[in-house]
């Protein structure tokens, strides 16, 4: 659902031989040195501003999300519309425009997503193993899997 609420801001050089585009924000022709185009519109950059928080929406990023005639930036959208979950080690409630780690079907905060057993948090690049709903690390992993009585594959 994202993806069809999203469209892309261009930062456009005005060309001072062409005749000055009219502003879908305030209805004025723009007269600046670079407009915006967006929604196949041209704006004045201090015109195409999000509903909710007023940012300039070109200064944040090259996407606007709207829905609801509204436009808006990235997490004023998910704020409004984004879906809400909860997470799976803490069962909490994670808001839509917040950072998240995913593993097959289950959602974590960034600060849940540690070994289960030891705590111990996950860089990049760490490897992680989920087994019977849990994160390990490759340690309590291979560990419960010599209790299980057969050692893991090394390749």
């Amino acid at each position: 659902q994202l993806i069809l609420d999203s469209y892309s801001i261009q930062m456009l050089s005005v060309q001072p031989d062409t005749k000055p585009k009219g502003c879908a924000g305030c209805n004025r022709k723009i007269k600046d040195r670079y407009l915006l185009k967006a929604l196949d519109k041209y704006w004045h950059e201090d015109c195409l501003k999000c509903a909710c928080c007023d940012c300039r929406l070109g200064e944040v990023g090259s996407t606007l999300y709207t829905k609801a005639n509204l436009i808006l930036c990235r997490r004023d959208y998910l704020r409004l519309f984004g879906v809400t979950g909860n997470c799976a080690a803490c069962s909490k409630l994670i808001p839509a425009f917040e950072m998240v780690m995913r593993a097959k079907d289950n959602v974590y905060h960034l600060d849940c997503f540690a070994c289960q057993l030891c705590n111990q948090r996950f860089c990049v690049g760490d490897k992680f193993f989920l087994k019977n709903n849990m994160i390990l690390c490759q340690t309590d992993y291979e560990e419960g899997l010599m209790k299980e009585g057969y050692a893991p594959q090394v390749r």
